[in-house]
């Protein structure tokens, strides 16, 4: 796990990093900012399946449907698909002598998780996420 985080000005939304201190947890931090994961099985979002979307936890920036959403098992909230294409980057990542690819917000940069290709579901994608690096809106407060 990198110590220092990443400046990245292909993200729209940008804060300098005492900026991101002082808004985020430091588990939020530690994820979103120095890529860090949560231990399996203790995000609040692991076992949730309520109707609505997942934002960011860092800048609000919507990423997920819960239509999307299934226990893969694995420990951490997983989905089989984002609400586009626009929403999520995608990086190798090499880190811990595997080969991985890493989804961040691509609207501030945000370590989410990891993309791997051997979801169960029809699409075979499962987005393997944090729960610190994300935000649930339900429903019905959205309308």
């Amino acid at each position: 796990m990198s110590t220092e985080p990443k400046q990245d000005q292909d993200f729209p939304f940008q804060m300098s990093e005492e900026q991101w201190k002082s808004k985020l947890s430091p588990e939020e931090y530690r994820v979103l900012r120095l890529k860090g994961t949560e231990m399996p099985r203790t995000g609040q979002y692991d076992n949730f399946y309520e109707q609505g979307h997942y934002r960011c936890k860092g800048c609000g920036f919507e990423l997920f449907d819960s239509e999307h959403k299934f226990d893969s098992g694995c420990g951490w909230p997983s989905f089989d698909g984002e609400l586009s294409s626009a929403k999520i980057k995608k990086l190798l990542d090499t880190s811990h002598g595997m080969r991985r690819t890493e989804i961040l917000c691509s609207n501030c940069g945000g370590h989410l998780g990891h993309l791997f290709t051997e979801g169960p579901t029809e699409s075979g994608l499962r987005y393997c996420v944090n729960s610190a690096s994300i935000d649930f809106k339900n429903k019905k407060s959205a309308e």
